[in-house]
């Protein structure tokens, strides 16, 4: 078994150095390191490529069309306004608050649909103008929006990480990981808020180079908050609706209509044409683009995504249950084993979504000794490895570079505050799901 392992190491460090040194596309690097483990532990060449084939056709087939659905919503979203006017809206209704804590939260709100990076280009602007006005210190407002942005990203659906982990871990109930992430993720939002805050108090107000008074998507007449909530909030409660439904009895008049519409991919495909009707002017052309942007944002995902179930497939011919059962630590190490190898994946190659879908892979094999071979059990496991692909941000993320690039800060600051924000945040929640998991596993 030393020897698997050895192999194991090599393609983990194979993927690492591909990605962070080489810097390669994380799709070449998944799809050799999954030829290479098969390589490394003695299969058939040709073996290995129809377990890669297989790998990657069954989690473009559980989840491909969420990716797209979500990409596509997220996109309808920022290019009508909704985001900008879900974002003003938060702030009106929480001008009680520190701003810090507000602006967290329209983080925590605009990045379900809208990937992190994308979100934080959009919203920067809002950010310096808050700040000029207010004359709150920029690197608070910065770091409140960073890691507000980050939790949801890599813990509530429909983000590709969070729906990887879930393909990979065969999780069937997508709500309950939903309603958790949702849960967590908020949480860990108010700690880089109250991070943020700190930031303001410690920080001073410092004039800024003039930003133009409008952006384009301002110069459009915003949606109303209600329709731009609409996209996000109608495929979760259709969802929940779902997971109601299955304690009911099947003789019930049309409840094969509501297991249809109720279904996480149509839920979600509602919620694509829900957004659709966010403009009032050039339908047609806002509809065409907007497929176009959706689909092309979306394409790279799915194939780092499914190339991760590539490496899954190779990863499950490995034993690794039969000698887990042998090593009596790895059962108490519960939460923790997931969270340590995201968190190392995470700090070593940078991104979030490869460190969730290697660490998914990993652990599956070991969830039965982990005792997180449940629905709840699985959910728990997403958690652990989502707050660990938080620890760290820094340069080897295009997040970091993003953050530093858009807000104007230099690289040693951002290191004292963003890269500190998320340590903070994926130390935090690992307490937090620790906690959590503890009082479940006592029920």
């Amino acid at each position: 078994m030393t020897f698997t392992f050895i192999c194991l190491f090599i393609t983990i460090l194979w993927i690492v150095l591909g990605t962070s040194l080489a810097k390669l596309h994380p799709f070449l690097v998944l799809f050799s390191a999954a030829l290479l483990l098969g390589i490394l532990l003695g299969l058939p060449l040709i073996d290995s490529l129809t377990l890669v084939q297989q790998g990657f056709g069954q989690i473009i087939e559980k989840i491909g069309l969420l990716i797209l659905f979500g990409t596509i919503i997220g996109v309808a979203m920022e290019r009508s306004g909704a985001t900008l006017s879900l974002a003003k809206s938060i702030l009106k209704t929480l001008n009680r608050l520190p701003l810090p804590y507000a602006i967290s939260s329209i983080g925590y709100l605009v990045s379900i649909p809208v990937f992190c990076d994308a979100a934080f280009v959009i919203l920067s602007h809002l950010n310096k103008t808050l700040s000029k006005q207010t004359k709150t210190p920029l690197v608070g407002l910065t770091v409140a929006l960073s890691t507000g942005l980050f939790a949801p990203h890599v813990l509530v659906p429909p983000t590709p990480g969070p729906l990887a982990a879930a393909a990979n871990l065969e999780l069937n109930n997508l709500f309950l990981l939903i309603a958790m992430g949702t849960v967590v993720a908020f949480l860990l939002i108010l700690v880089g808020g109250a991070y943020g805050h700190y930031l303001t108090k410690k920080n001073t107000w410092e004039e800024t180079q003039s930003e133009p008074e409008e952006t384009e998507i301002e110069k459009i007449q915003l949606p109303s908050f209600a329709k731009s909530i609409l996209p996000i909030a109608l495929p979760i409660v259709l969802m929940c609706l779902g997971t109601l439904l299955e304690i009911v009895s099947a003789d019930l008049p049309g409840l094969a209509v509501l297991s249809f519409v109720t279904n996480p991919t149509v839920a979600l495909a509602i919620g694509m044409l829900v957004a659709f009707s966010l403009t009032t002017k050039q339908k047609k052309a806002f509809l065409n683009t907007t497929m176009k942007k959706g689909i092309a944002q979306a394409a790279p995902i799915l194939m780092i995504t499914g190339m991760g179930g590539a490496l899954g497939s190779i990863i499950q011919t490995i034993p690794l249950k039969a000698y887990a059962e042998s090593l009596a630590a790895i059962e108490g190490l519960g939460i923790l084993l997931p969270f340590l190898i995201a968190a190392l994946l995470k700090s070593a190659q940078g991104s979030s979504t490869v460190a969730i879908i290697t660490t998914s892979s990993l652990i599956f094999p070991l969830l039965p000794i982990l005792g997180m071979d449940t629905e709840m059990g699985k959910v728990w496991a997403i958690m652990a490895l989502g707050v660990g692909s938080m620890t760290v941000s820094h340069a080897n993320d295009s997040y970091f570079w993003i953050v530093t690039q858009m807000s104007g800060m230099d690289v040693k600051t951002a290191y004292k505050t963003h890269t500190v924000g998320t340590l903070i945040q994926g130390c935090t929640g690992l307490i937090v799901v620790g906690i959590g998991y503890f009082l479940w596993s006592l029920g």
